[in-house]
Parts: C-alpha cells; structure tokens; sequence
C-alpha cells in the first residue's frame, strides 16, 4: 500500500467530529504564548504571506481563529468586472472541473459522486444542475480562507448537511470514494441573472467551523439535514460578485454548481491550476458578444 493510500486508510476509524472539537478549542485560546506558538508555528510550516494580510503582525491576532481568517488588504484581489464574467471564489488550486454527466461530478481518477448526494438528497433542489457544470477547489492550508461571490446572486436556500469528516487534501480526494458528498456541508442555492448557482463548502478533518456571512457559525442541533428556505422571508439576502460568502476555520473545499447552458470556465484552468480569489474563472454565456471567450481572456489580461 502506496503512502496516499494508507493516508485515507487510517482516517476511516478515526472519530473525525471529536478530534475537530479539540482542535477547534486550542484554535480558540486566547492565552498569549499559546496562540502566539500555533500562529508562528504555522506561519513557518505553511509559508504563509502575511505580507497580504490587513493586520500582517501574527502577535496581534487574538487567538489562531482569526488570524486564520483573517482578512487582507485593500486592493490585493481585484474582482474582474468584464461583462458577463465569473470571478473566482477563492485563493486555492483546482481539484477538478467540467461538466455534470449523467448527474454525477468526477472527483479523481475512478471516482465520481452525485449531484443529488451533494446537495442533500432532494431531487427537485438537485435538477436544475443536471448536465450543468461544476468547479472544485481545494484551499490549502497556507491560503486565503474566505469565500466569495463569483456573481451577484439572490439566497434561496441554505442546506447543512451532515457527514464524516475526511481530510480533502489530494491524497485523499484520490482514495476515498464520494469524498465531497460523505463530509459535512454547507450547501448555499443563490438565485443569479445567469440561472441557478450552487455554491457548497465542504468541511473536512480539523475544519472548527463553517460560517456564512447571513447566518454565522453553521451548527445544527441534531445531525440530520436542516434546511432554511430564505426566498420566504420579507427581506432578500443579496450579496454582489465579489462580496464575502462565508469563510472556514482551517483548510477545505468548495464546490460550485451551475446550470446547464448557463456558464463555462476558462481554457487555462484544469486540475492542479492555482486560483486567486477575483480572478476571472469563466464565462456566463448569458448574452454573450465579442468580449466572451479568448477576446473576453485578452480584456481581462490588459485590465489586470
């Protein structure tokens, strides 16, 4: 048995939700030596730019959490602003993307897992991204841990979904089959001028919490599927492309969803390319014109 192999191996016994808790509470310590030991630790192990960050001095973080999620200055993610363009979400690297077949999202080579699993279940949230397009980004310890809109959408849903919590680095994206659809998640259903935007945030080993900007820290009282249906409340959640989603407490995954027809990514991304959250990542073939596709790619490079 390979490394990678026996990697994802000894994870399945393990009690993943016990060992996210402790984690979860030494990441909330705000005793100076202690925080000041894991942040610094951290930053040596992960080479970790703090250069970006907004407050780049680790000792004046009150506890790991936050310089965790720390935000970074003004300016050094511009969103692209070409017409009809997707930006990307986050700083990460690409896990895998294309289109939806058959209902189900490749996830490595021998794997793949549904829609319909993904997003909880119910059949009528999943079909309107069958044969659609999906993006998977991992988010690496060392990166840039919010999430972004990559168009301005309308919330409709938001959907916890329980599950294991598997490590999703790439040893283990490789061999744990149906990896993104056993982890806990956080699934967001956004209404967009485009069509149906799925965006979902996958938690993994470690990961303390998954929180969104409308809702908070995401912690359902029993471990079956909760849903929030937020397009019957009087006041509409709406968040501009750009905007901040949510953000994870320690390293993971998104998964965004699309509908058929309605977007498509960039040529030069595919397994393994970095991103950069704002960065433009596709096309919305929504009234498209000149300025899509590799005139679109042109633009964007003279805008940066």
């Amino acid at each position: 048995m390979n490394k990678k192999k026996l990697f994802a191996a000894i994870q399945y016994p393990l009690p993943h939700h016990l060992i996210s808790r402790l984690v979860g509470f030494l990441a909330q310590s705000r005793i100076g030596w202690l925080k000041n030991l894991l942040i610094g630790q951290f930053i040596k192990a992960f080479k970790v730019d703090m250069e970006e960050a907004a407050q780049p001095n680790p000792k004046a973080y009150e506890n790991f959490n936050e310089f965790f999620t720390r935000p970074l200055k003004e300016g050094v993610r511009p969103v692209v602003s070409l017409e009809n363009s997707m930006a990307c979400p986050v700083d990460g690297t690409v896990s895998q993307l294309g289109p939806i077949d058959y209902g189900r999202i490749f996830q490595a080579k021998g794997h793949s897992y549904s829609v319909l699993e993904l997003l909880g279940g119910d059949v009528e949230r999943a079909a309107p991204f069958m044969g659609g397009q999906f993006a998977t980004i991992y988010l690496s310890p060392k990166d840039y841990h919010r999430i972004h809109m990559p168009v301005t959408g309308t919330l409709r849903q938001m959907i916890h979904v329980p599950g294991r919590l598997f490590s999703v680095n790439p040893a283990t994206t490789e061999n744990v089959d149906g990896l993104f659809a056993r982890n806990e998640r956080v699934v967001a259903i956004f209404d967009t001028e485009h069509g149906p935007m799925a965006m979902v945030l996958v938690g993994a080993m470690i990961v303390a919490s998954i929180e969104t900007v409308w809702s908070g820290q995401v912690t359902p009282l029993n471990r079956e599927v909760a849903v929030s249906n937020y397009s019957e409340q009087p006041q509409a959640i709406t968040l501009e492309k750009g905007a901040e989603l949510g953000r994870f407490k320690l390293g993971s995954t998104i998964v965004m969803l699309y509908g058929p027809e309605m977007a498509e990514f960039l040529d030069r991304f595919e397994a393994g390319s970095p991103t950069r959250m704002g960065e433009y990542f596709g096309q919305f073939l929504t009234d498209t014109d000149d300025s899509s596709g590799e005139n679109a790619e042109t633009k964007a490079s003279e805008e940066e």
